[in-house]
């Protein structure tokens, strides 16, 4: 196990929510079969997005509500982007596009060397304004860091100025190589696990979290 104090890294918050806990401990049950999965992935989602969104830019709009005219906000939808990172990261993106439909999405393709525990690009398909947009990076797992960490050089070679990181499960050795390497990014975690074992799996953890949204592994 590495030192390390969460207090050390201001841009990450540790979410606490007991409804969130309550969720991701039966999401890390191996009993959990894909369907109920893929569910809880998606209403974890909403519940850190309830919190990362909290700072959302809102514009006065008029209405007409039963009584009367009125004037009240609406969120800025079109400064948004959420861009999950393949493959498991879009469990996440049902649970954010049902928070604000008719929100814009990105994808990035990353996968993990088995050998070098490296992460590899293999795919980039972002909106044509994306340096405009405020970016939510979505990816369930944070275990060395290297992919997420990665994901925000590829949005930062295409113009992104203001991103947000969002995952569910982290290590203490994926929040420091990530909040080391981008200090000016908020991080907003599900639960900090203890440590990654000698393969780079985060302990206790819950597996590959894209094998058991998609169900293609018995584990």
């Amino acid at each position: 196990m590495i030192k390390f104090d969460i207090k050390d890294y201001p841009n990450a918050t540790l979410l606490d929510h007991p409804l969130l806990k309550h969720k991701i401990t039966l999401l890390r049950d191996k009993n959990t079969k894909t369907n109920e999965f893929k569910l809880l992935v998606k209403e974890i989602s909403i519940l850190e997005g309830y919190e990362a969104l909290r700072n959302l830019e809102t514009y006065e709009t008029e209405i007409d509500t039963p009584v009367e005219k009125t004037i009240q906000p609406l969120v800025k939808r079109n400064k948004l982007c959420f861009v999950p990172i393949l493959r498991a990261g879009l469990g996440m993106a049902d649970g954010l596009a049902e928070l604000l439909p008719g929100s814009t999405f990105g994808h990035i393709g990353l996968y993990r060397d088995e050998v070098t525990h490296e992460p590899v690009e293999y795919y980039c398909k972002l909106p044509s304004d994306i340096e405009n947009k405020d970016v939510y990076l979505l990816d369930p797992m944070l275990a060395t860091g290297g992919s997420a960490i990665d994901a925000v050089k590829m949005l930062r070679k295409h113009g992104v100025k203001k991103i947000t990181f969002i995952c569910i499960i982290a290590a203490p050795e994926g929040v420091k190589a990530f909040c080391e390497k981008n200090p000016d990014i908020p991080l907003y975690i599900g639960s900090l696990d203890r440590e990654l074992n000698k393969n780079a799996y985060i302990c206790p953890g819950l597996g590959d979290c894209g094998d058991r949204i998609f169900g293609t592994t018995n584990k």
